[in-house]
């Protein structure tokens, strides 16, 4: 093996970012996950964004490895360790490997075959939810639908794919294609959302992309939060949509229609953020999103074509009376599932909950 730290002769195939902090509980699996990759001419990029845990002791492990090296920077954010790794990267393509989660060895060999097969600028797999407690056990998300698996297609002739969950690390990206565009992360505090903006660069940006219902890598739940309490957290999503105009504005040549999708992706986007914060900071936000929404209604900016027949009802409600939309659905809240249930089966009738079903047994083929 050359040295840590020198150059290779070889370009490697794939540059495999791991942005790390504070993870000294699950880094050591997934490095070695890495390690362990059935493609050998990779690059492992770790970004220490200042662990005041046993992490880097960890990663130093596997710089004897000269394909493992580390970047270590004062603690700025994983907004700001993903663009380091990017600018480190040497690789035709690259991949992420979120610092808690780990993949499968043949990982990166197929999604590679699968990408130089397709000349594809993205390559995108479904994943397995992992939850390593009280037993070890693997949920496939099912993010790929049969209808849009196999062959090569257009984001932009299938609009499902924006508004499924961002998901940038179970992907195979095409280096080139990535700094042509300009894709590059928000460099906000913390790691809130930072995918969002980056995911949505990707979709609009490529013309050529790949899925595939094969599942490699394995996303851990158990290092989750289900609410966001912290107020400077509340707001981050917030960000990463001004982030997605901003980047539309700075394209003129990527069709109009993107925005329209990007506002229908905010609504989402809000939503399920306004579903996480914890009650206290519920009611704050929604203001503030019935304050963005009724900006865009009142521009003639919204495409009511994409909204689902029932996201209408809530919408209408929300622009409105955002405070009266906020306590109806805090009622149902504690309830879950059945909760929104009840919540669409009050506002909006038995018919709806029809709809609902059979537009959810669609999305799924």
């Amino acid at each position: 093996m050359a040295p840590v730290g020198s150059e290779s002769d070889r370009t490697p195939e794939v540059s495999l970012i791991v942005p790390v902090y504070n993870v000294e509980r699950y880094v050591r699996q997934c490095l070695e996950s890495a390690q362990r990759q059935t493609l050998r001419n990779i690059e492992v990029i770790c970004v220490n964004d200042g662990s005041t845990d046993g992490s880097r002791a960890i990663i130093e492990e596997f710089l004897p490895d000269s394909r493992f090296s580390v970047i270590g920077k004062p603690n700025s954010g994983y907004g700001a360790s993903m663009n380091k790794g990017l600018d480190r990267a040497r690789g035709r393509y690259i991949a992420i490997l979120e610092s808690d989660d780990f993949l499968e060895p043949n990982a990166l060999e197929e999604m590679l075959a699968l990408a130089t097969s397709c000349d594809a600028q993205v390559v995108k797999a479904d994943f397995w939810l992992h939850w390593s407690e009280p037993a070890a056990r693997d949920e496939l998300f099912g993010f790929v639908s049969p209808s849009m698996a196999g062959e090569t297609m257009r984001p932009l002739d299938d609009l499902r794919i924006f508004y499924r969950k961002s998901s940038i690390w179970s992907a195979l990206y095409d280096a080139n294609f990535i700094r042509d565009n300009g894709i590059r992360f928000l460099e906000t505090p913390g790691a809130s959302y930072q995918d969002t903006s980056f995911n949505f660069k990707v979709w609009a940006c490529a013309e050529r992309v790949v899925l595939t219902q094969s599942a490699y890598l394995h996303y851990r739940q158990d290092n989750e939060s289900s609410s966001v309490n912290s107020p400077g957290k509340a707001f981050c999503i917030c960000d990463e949509y001004d982030e997605m105009e901003r980047f539309l504005a700075s394209r003129p040549d990527l069709p109009a229609e993107l925005h329209r999708v990007m506002l229908k992706m905010k609504y989402d986007g809000y939503m399920w953020n306004y579903e996480r914060l914890s009650p206290q900071l519920q009611e704050g936000f929604m203001m503030r999103a019935s304050s963005e929404f009724k900006r865009h209604l009142d521009g003639g900016e919204f495409d009511f074509e994409l909204f689902e027949p029932w996201k209408l009802r809530d919408f209408d409600r929300i622009v409105k009376d955002p405070a009266a939309y906020h306590r109806c659905r805090s009622r149902f809240a504690k309830l879950g599932r059945a909760g929104k249930a009840l919540h669409y089966l009050t506002m909006c009738g038995p018919a709806m909950l029809v709809r609902i079903a059979r537009w959810r047994k669609r999305e799924a083929r």
